[in-house]
């Protein structure tokens, strides 16, 4: 049998019983006596043992197959779930995502994942809690683990990834050990002082021990990290070695090979660890099963109760190529062109016969836009879902209490827009997680829950899908952003002194800026959000921040429809036509020039008993054939950006029509007001106008 032919059922069949488990297993750590929720996973993980199994993938049958061992025992009362149990299972799930990945780029999907092999067949022989029991318990945390640095120097994906990409873009990576002097006294202030040094000229990605060990003093005398910057290793090392009490540098440039080699040992080194902290786990009497202690997990909105449990329904689904609908996305955009233009010309040959048939096909043709429309969205659900799990183990990692709330799952967006944002918001997320949420002994002390909260919304608000990350942590001060901005050379005090709040947000969003003393292991404020701040732009959004000190941050990221069909009003303007989103009407009107009032030279109008911005199209967009001055009358069309509304003046209405959204893309700069253009029926192109931009 040609296995090739299921390869892609395969993976696309093996990616949906990964992301079932890990979401089956962030309920069970919320309720480990749940044995409904254990049946779904067994049941999940048997699957994939047999698929792997019949396509000859022998590592990944393997794995889970031990994997299933150790739910076969919960299931049956014959083992309790532990913090011990769900961190192999979930690094079990880990190991089987890489394989899986593997295969789609055309491995083998062979791994040595015998360490956690081990890891649960000692869970099944009940070897690690009768070891537990033994002197090994007793030893010192210092003691159970291997303390080599190279065992916690271990990259996560996206931290390797920030690497990679900086070696690709020209930057320079190095990899630094540092040891201070056996005799000096303060060994926290002069790691301190090395930490300092380095981020005057590039940024520290990750440390070991972690910054809060360090700040601590729990360390010995030495240190490493993953260091980019522009800098030279031997300017590195004379700068370092320069500080007092310093006894050895050691700087070594990575290239793409050497960094993928260094990964890979780090990370064998921290699995055999891993192993070894096992004979120190104890495990409780199946009577009292223990849950996590920093468990993080998607929570419904607050005042929605939890959905019942229900079966499992059965979808009548086909998976199609996303090329395949864009070309259809295409032809149909076509289509729509030459039908408006068959209605207009339908309508200048006043034949009843044909203005029947054409009629007939203008309603066909819009049931069948909204079926095209409606295959190329997909509700953003396909990112969340794998968000709770990565805040889980973010939040055990810097040992604090949070809850993760998801609203707006169900908000649909264009595909190409779904495969571009995920990154974004793994980055605006880890920085709410890692900065924006204090540690538990700081949010008792501040009055406030031990749980921190994180929301991530989405929702529909015109033409826009809206993103939002909202903590309710420290905030960010206003004060700290200009001073590191100054001391980086990013503004002068003169522009700091003039800056608004949300001006002074913005600058998180520079090249290499970090509001950060030490960055830590898993992010700094403003580390990296260029990155964030550019990709999204490039899909035509904006990100806007809103924080108070004290009460936490709001990121929303505001993405367009980057390819649509929408129903738009047809205004023009001289020999101009512009179209509006009828979703940002609220009405239009006809003004006489008596009623327009001047308010501190701004342009206002009466409307239902308030007075709103009058603006002008034409002096904005500069036609030069039409002068509204001139005229006694000016038609009018009120726009609404949540409660706040703006009339813009136009020259005349042309009526309602579906239209076909697209781009400028690359061949025009960024036009304020504008949000795309499309074509009409006589081959005309008129420019789309954005209503948001003008209601500040």
């Amino acid at each position: 049998m040609d296995m090739n032919q299921y390869l892609n059922m395969f993976i696309d069949e093996s990616n949906d019983h990964l992301q079932s488990l890990n979401e089956n297993m962030l309920q069970l750590e919320s309720n480990p006596t749940d044995l409904g929720i254990v049946q779904v996973i067994f049941r999940s993980a048997h699957t994939l043992k047999g698929m792997a199994a019949t396509m000859g993938f022998e590592d990944l049958a393997s794995l889970t197959h031990q994997m299933e061992n150790v739910l076969d025992l919960v299931r049956n009362n014959k083992l309790a779930m532990h913090e011990y149990i769900f961190d192999t299972l979930f690094k079990g799930l880990d190991a089987l995502e890489s394989m899986v990945q593997n295969i789609t780029e055309g491995g083998d999907g062979k791994a040595d994942v015998s360490f956690i092999v081990a890891s649960l067949q000692s869970i099944v022989s009940g070897d690690f809690q009768k070891s537990g029991t033994g002197a090994a318990s007793e030893a010192s945390p210092s003691t159970k683990v291997d303390s080599s640095e190279s065992a916690g120097l271990v990259l996560d994906q996206f931290q390797y990834s920030v690497l990679e990409q900086s070696i690709s873009e020209g930057h320079r990576v190095h990899y630094i050990q540092v040891t201070i002097s056996s005799e000096s006294q303060l060994k926290a202030a002069r790691a301190f002082m090395v930490f300092n040094t380095l981020e005057n000229s590039g940024e520290i990605v990750k440390a070991y021990p972690s910054v809060q060990d360090i700040e601590q003093e729990k360390f010995e005398q030495s240190f490493s990290l993953y260091y980019i910057t522009q800098k030279e290793v031997g300017e590195l090392e004379k700068e370092i070695a320069g500080i007092s009490e310093i006894d050895t540098v050691s700087v070594v440039q990575l290239d793409q090979e050497s960094l993928k080699q260094m990964s890979e040992v780090t990370a064998g080194l921290a699995e055999a660890a891993a192993v070894q902290e096992a004979v120190a786990v104890q495990q409780p009497a199946p009577s009292q099963p223990q849950s996590p202690t920093a468990a993080s997990v998607a929570k419904p909105a607050a005042g929605k109760a939890p959905a019942a449990k229900a079966p499992a329904t059965h979808n009548r689904t086909i998976r199609v190529d996303i090329e395949r609908l864009d070309v259809l996305m295409n032809l149909f955009s076509e289509l729509l062109i030459d039908r408006v233009r068959l209605e207009q010309l339908a309508s200048e040959a006043s034949n009843p016969a044909l203005t029947e048939t054409v009629e007939h096909m203008s309603r066909v043709s819009s049931d069948l836009q909204n079926v095209v429309l409606k295959l190329r969205m997909v509700p953003v659900d396909t990112v969340f879902n794998r968000f709770p799990r990565m805040v889980r183990d973010l939040a055990k990692s810097l040992d604090k209490k949070l809850d993760l709330i998801i609203t707006g799952a169900e908000t649909e967006m264009d595909r190409t827009v779904i495969d571009e944002i995920g990154d974004p918001l793994v980055h605006l997320l880890r920085n709410s997680v890692d900065h924006g949420i204090e540690s538990v002994a700081d949010r008792i002390a501040a009055g406030k829950p031990e749980t921190g909260t994180v929301q991530l919304r989405a929702f529909h608000s015109g033409n826009n899908v809206f993103i939002e990350i909202e903590d309710d942590g420290n905030g960010i001060n206003r004060d700290k952003v200009l001073k590191s901005a100054i001391s980086k050379g990013i503004l002068t005090e003169e522009q700091a002194a003039v800056m608004t709040d949300e001006e002074a947000y913005q600058v998180l969003f520079a090249p290499g800026f970090s509001t950060a003393a030490v960055i830590s292991d898993v992010s700094g404020r403003g580390v990296g959000l260029d990155v964030v701040k550019s990709k999204i732009t490039a899909l035509g959004g904006n990100v806007t921040v809103h924080s108070t000190l004290g009460k936490g941050t709001n990121f929303s990221v505001q993405l367009p429809l980057t390819l649509s069909i929408i129903a738009a009003m047809m205004i023009q303007i001289g020999s101009e036509k512009y179209a509006i989103p009828l979703s940002s009407i609220v009405e239009t009107a006809i003004v006489k020039r008596t009623q327009i009032r001047s308010v501190h030279g701004n342009k206002m109008i009466a409307f239902r008993e308030s007075h709103i911005p009058l603006i002008s199209l034409s002096q904005l967009f500069e036609v030069p054939d039409f002068n509204e001055d001139e005229e006694e009358e000016t038609e009018v069309v009120v726009i609404r950006k949540g409660d706040r509304l703006a009339a813009l003046s136009v020259q005349d209405f042309l009526g309602q029509s579906e239209i076909v959204l697209k781009n400028l893309g690359k061949y025009l700069p960024n036009i304020q007001g504008i949000s795309g253009a499309t074509i009409l029926g006589d081959g005309q192109v008129a420019l789309i106008i954005d209503p948001n931009v003008f209601i500040k």
